[in-house]
């Protein structure tokens, strides 16, 4: 690679290091809006063409104001384009041949050519002829073409043949370059929009300013022929019409209406109940944007119909919301793209297996494996690659959308990936690594956990295609990090009541610094910040420990430089973001800098993440109760999004709502109160502070229970099995299966972690009705509320009562003494499982003494679960 002191230069030196220079034969090409966008990058290169003692020829053939005065060191040639291409090339060709070896050349607006000719073919050949041409004389060339003027085909011809291709755009008077291609040189920041400040090219660090820059551009179909525009284009094209007419007052609002129904079917989605609340939110120009930003054809699917709907309905519902959030470019594969690729990868009868409640996960592994290397068509391939044009080296999330995810009464929450790319490197290795990703998506259809869950709820037969929505990853530049100031979840109702002050209809967020993944996924002993929205100082830990103790430590970003997702300790990432308000964020711990010798502070880190001044000193908690309820309303059921916020050195902040769905919570329910005198030896276990799901009584008919000091002794292969030994136990069958089961166990459920809990999937889980974490496997360990992760929104659909016990606390007891003196089932029940009968105890009620029952009594808004015998009757 040529080094930048080696190379020749544009005469602005900071363009210079945003390019790496310039390099002999180097044609470079300015796609601009209007030739005044085009002109000031005029003078500097002629300036720096005669500094360099290079002859300087400049091409006049257009209609626009000359490009370079008639002066001295400047070879000016008119020529005449409506003499005919041939003896307008030639000329052209003539000019180059007698000048000298490495002139450097300007060339008028090529697209005047186009409309002298009649033809952008002829322009693009002019263009393939030429560019070569002025490549082997060791020639620098520049180019103007206008954007949105041209066939798709001709500027991907112009793109391919030319060395260097970049956009201009102009926003609030300030011009930004964008580079799209830039052949044999590459920096970290090349691809991404720069800001023309003074005498510097500066990278735009932000998502928020890049998306608002380059969403004002008009975006043209994805699809490059639209000649033969077929049934799915053609709807759209109709659609353009049916605007234009309605514009003209030719046609009614009941024509409008009519294709908005027409669109609605063929690009988003053909669920009756999504589509009476799209049809009140969303217009015909939404779901034109949408056709211009779609690559295939087909359905945008359930998580991109969320993210529009939720911001169409803010949007409606106050106009001081455009304000608010952050500007979405997102892109979308449509759903015909996935079975397309099943076809032509020879896929497609083993796919259809599936559909078999019998044999559903027969030979899913093989397929799974096949997708992963699949091929894209040419056609497809193309398509990425324009989108990733756009995107250049901003990092992007591919999002799984299918057509029956984040509906009505299924979330598919966890079910199908969705894959964080840094999106650095060549466009060769971006669009390798954006393929391998969609792939990834694609196989994930056929995990068993996504299976499993379509065959629950019996929904193995209907039509499912996956989708994808493509998304500018919010957030900022820091160093070598990528991330936004924060990231969560939020339910507009609030399932979890641990405080009578505590309004369940207020909602609550589940809150990190960073990243969401931390807010979403179970995978450590780390704490997001949960939020009650109408009381956010009162926390759900208030009373069990050291508020400072349970933080948050650990923050996902994307390492640029790795090129991936990594987890970083806070302190770490500070230190390289000197730029980021932490006053906003994090408290001082006070204790440390007490005991910390005056000289050393500086040494120690005094930062915990508590947002405390977040909470109590600025609108958020207020501005997230408003967006909740508004969404709610329009839903007409409770609601769980996820969001991202970054805030500006004016002290603003900008909100980017990524994602929304129902949220399938039962809301406050009464339940009576348990026995006042409950014998001890009648006692099972009795919790008080961490309740999640509706208030009930039931019957208890097998419990489970996870022996914590046993089990805390294991090493970790062995707790592997146990986790094993739970899903065989709760999915037995027949006259051995159990209707109401407990699971009682040690840490956290769910975890990827062993040392933390035990390791089970929810499907291994997934028919018990009651489960409880026991903070006794060490005593550092509290239990995550689990609010807004996906193993919560499984608890949540599968209606399953949650609460975490406290054995050492007051309002917390566990009769380990009755459940450790009753028959263990384990032997009885799997018989090849029994040597793992001191960690994992089956209790049965029958067991316990025969004709009393075992109720459980949970109440959620008093935070009380009391489970018993029932009294004797003599």
């Amino acid at each position: 690679m040529v080094q930048v002191s080696e190379q020749l230069g544009t005469g602005l030196p900071g363009l210079d290091r945003a390019l790496r220079g310039l390099i002999p034969g180097d044609n470079i090409v300015w796609q601009i809006d209007s030739v005044d966008q085009y002109v000031p990058f005029i003078e500097p290169y002629s300036t720096s063409a005669r500094d360099r003692g290079r002859q300087l020829v400049y091409f006049r053939f257009a209609d626009h104001e000359a490009l370079l005065a008639d002066q001295p060191g400047v070879d000016i040639h008119r020529l005449d384009p409506h003499a005919g291409f041939e003896a307008f090339i030639a000329e052209i060709h003539q000019t180059i041949k007698q000048s000298d070896r490495g002139a450097w050349y300007v060339f008028d607006c090529l697209s005047a050519l186009a409309v002298a000719w009649r033809s952008d073919t002829m322009l693009g050949n002019f263009f393939v002829l030429t560019c070569p041409y002025l490549y082997d004389v060791d020639a620098i060339a520049y180019f103007g073409l206008t954007r949105h003027l041209h066939a798709p085909q001709t500027v991907g011809r112009i793109m391919d043949t030319t060395q260097v291709f970049l956009d201009i755009y102009r926003h609030k008077e300030r011009l930004y370059v964008h580079p799209i291609k830039v052949q044999q040189r590459h920096s970290p920041t090349m691809y991404m929009l720069h800001a023309w400040q003074e005498d510097d090219f500066l990278p735009v660090a932000d998502s928020a300013t890049t998306a608002e820059i380059l969403s004002t551009i008009p975006c043209l179909s994805m699809e490059a022929d639209r000649s033969n525009l077929g049934v799915w284009h053609g709807e759209f094209r109709r659609a353009e019409e049916t605007l234009e007419g309605l514009r003209r007052n030719e046609l009614g609002e009941e024509e409008a209406h009519g294709m908005l129904q027409q669109l609605l079917r063929t690009a988003v989605t053909r669920n009756p109940q999504m589509l009476d609340l799209l049809e009140q939110y969303l217009t015909i120009e939404d779901i034109l944007a949408i056709g211009r930003r779609i690559v295939g054809t087909g359905l945008i699917g359930g998580k991109a119909i969320g993210m529009l709907l939720a911001r169409a309905i803010l949007k409606q519902t106050d106009p001081q919301w455009n304000d608010i959030l952050e500007v979405h470019d997102s892109f979308y594969v449509g759903s015909d793209v996935f079975f397309t690729f099943l076809v032509q990868n020879g896929l497609w009868w083993e796919w259809q297996k599936h559909r078999d409640p019998t044999q559903y996960l027969h030979d899913a592994e093989h397929v799974r494996r096949h997708i992963v290397v699949g091929k894209f068509s040419e056609h497809i391939r193309a398509q990425f690659q324009k989108m990733l044009h756009y995107f250049g080296q901003s990092p992007i999330i591919v999002r799984s959308s299918s057509l029956l995810e984040d509906s009505f009464g299924h979330s598919f929450a966890g079910k199908y990936e969705s894959v964080f790319l840094a999106n650095q490197g060549s466009p060769e290795q971006r669009l390798h690594d954006f393929m391998s990703a969609v792939r990834t998506i694609y196989s994930s259809m056929m995990s068993e956990k996504a299976l499993s869950y379509r065959q629950r709820r019996g929904m193995l037969a209907q039509d499912e295609q996956m989708a994808l929505l493509v998304q500018r990853v919010s957030g900022a530049v820091h160093d070598r990090l990528f991330f936004p100031d924060l990231g969560g979840v939020g339910f507009s109702y609030n399932p979890y009541v641990w405080s009578d002050n505590i309004d369940p209809r207020a909602g609550v967020l589940r809150l990190v610094f960073g990243l969401g993944t931390r807010a979403v996924d179970r995978t450590d002993d780390d704490y997001p910040r949960v939020v009650a929205l109408n009381a956010p100082e009162r926390r759900p830990v208030a009373g069990y420990d050291d508020v400072l103790q349970y933080a948050q430590r650990r923050v996902d970003v994307i390492d640029l430089q790795a090129n991936q997702l990594v987890t970083e300790d806070f302190e770490q990432v500070i230190r390289q973001s000197p730029d980021v308000p932490i006053e906003l964020f994090a408290s001082r711990d006070e204790r440390l800098d007490h005991f910390t010798p005056a000289g050393s502070r500086d040494e120690r880190f005094p930062w915990v993440l508590t947002f405390e001044t977040l909470l109590s000193e600025t609108d958020y908690v207020g501005t997230m109760r408003r967006m909740l309820g508004s969404i709610e309303k329009a839903y007409g059921c409770p609601v769980d999004v996820e969001f991202t916020t970054n805030f500006r050195p004016d002290d603003g902040y900008l909100i980017n709502l990524v994602q929304c769905r129902p949220l399938q919570v039962k809301t406050h329910c009464t339940v009576a109160d348990p026995p006042e005198q409950i014998a001890d030896d009648d006692l099972v276990l009795q919790a008080h502070g961490a309740v999640m799901g509706h208030s009930r009584i039931s019957n208890v008919d097998r419990i489970i229970y996870v022996v914590p000091s046993i089990y805390g002794s294991l090493p970790l292969r062995d707790r592997y099995s146990i986790a094993r030994v739970i899903g065989k136990l709760v999915h037995l069958k027949g006259s051995e299966a159990a209707e109401t089961v407990m699971l009682l166990g040690p840490g956290r459920w769910g975890t990827s972690m062993p040392s933390l809990g035990v390791p089970v999937s929810f499907s291994e889980i997934s028919n018990i009705s009651i489960l409880s974490e026991i903070v006794a496997m060490h005593d550092n360990l509290v239990p995550d509320v689990s609010l807004g992760t996906h193993f919560f929104n499984e608890l949540v659909e599968a209606d399953i009562l949650y609460f975490a016990m406290f054995p050492d606390r007051d309002g917390n007891t566990l009769n380990g003494t009755l459940l450790g003196q009753m028959p263990n089932r384990l032997r009885d029940l799997i018989p090849e499982e029994a040597q793992w009968s001191t960690a994992v105890r089956v209790v049965d009620a029958s067991d316990l003494d025969a004709g009393r029952p075992v109720i459980l009594n949970a109440n959620t808004f008093t935070q009380d679960v009391v489970c018993y015998r029932e009294a004797s009757q003599c």
